[in-house]
């Protein structure tokens, strides 16, 4: 398994509620929601991004010219 790693995130009061509500009606902690929803995010990114231009934004992100 994955090395957990912990963050502090700092959300507006009216977010963070609308999250815990939505953890509590799928039984999940306000923490498993917020990783439930970012893994669905980035598995959405993964799926819209064509391979060509996630290697062009790594090499840019590494500081790297074409």
């Amino acid at each position: 398994m994955a090395e957990r790693r912990a963050i502090l995130l700092r959300i507006d009061g009216d977010l963070h509620e609308a999250i815990r509500t939505w953890a509590e009606r799928e039984m999940r902690s306000v923490n498993g929601q917020i990783e439930y929803l970012l893994r669905q995010a980035v598995r959405s990114r993964r799926s819209e991004v064509k391979p060509s231009e996630e290697k062009a934004r790594r090499r840019s992100a590494d500081g790297e010219t074409a």
